[in-house]
């Protein structure tokens, strides 16, 4: 009987302690990325070169990126909003995304044949040269 209660108590106590100590051990594999290093665009924004974007500098770096919304906002109805009402009608939002898709289209054809060019190049150098001179 004692051997019954005590397999009743330990085995749900070594199961709640695994549980429980899984997640610390996460957490310390976790904790080092808090300090990789900042991207290429918040390195910009980063005045004092301390590695980490203070509020003054989070607050820089929201209001750039809110004034570049508005001037591609703008931008973007001054080209499509035919009827100059101030917003984008259905017909027009239509062109808009057409031609979004025209550009990715044209980018994807370039990179294929970028890549084309770049795999005939190298299979030319792999091409054996006992050609005769």
């Amino acid at each position: 009987m004692k051997l019954k209660l005590l397999r009743y108590l330990c085995v749900p106590a070594a199961v709640l302690a695994l549980l429980t100590a899984a997640p610390l051990g996460r957490a310390e594999e976790t904790a080092p990325a808090k300090d990789k290093p900042l991207s290429k665009a918040k390195e910009k924004y980063d005045a004092d070169k301390d590695g980490k974007l203070s509020d003054e500098e989070k607050a820089k770096m929201k209001e750039d990126a809110k004034e570049k919304r508005e001037e591609l906002k703008k931008e973007t109805l001054e080209k499509y909003d035919a009827n100059h009402n101030g917003k984008l009608d259905p017909e027009e939002k239509a062109k808009l995304q057409a031609d979004r898709d025209a550009e990715k289209a044209a980018k994807r054809a370039e990179k294929e044949k970028h890549k084309a060019e770049k795999e005939a190049m190298k299979a030319g150098k792999d091409a054996p040269q006992d050609a005769p001179k």
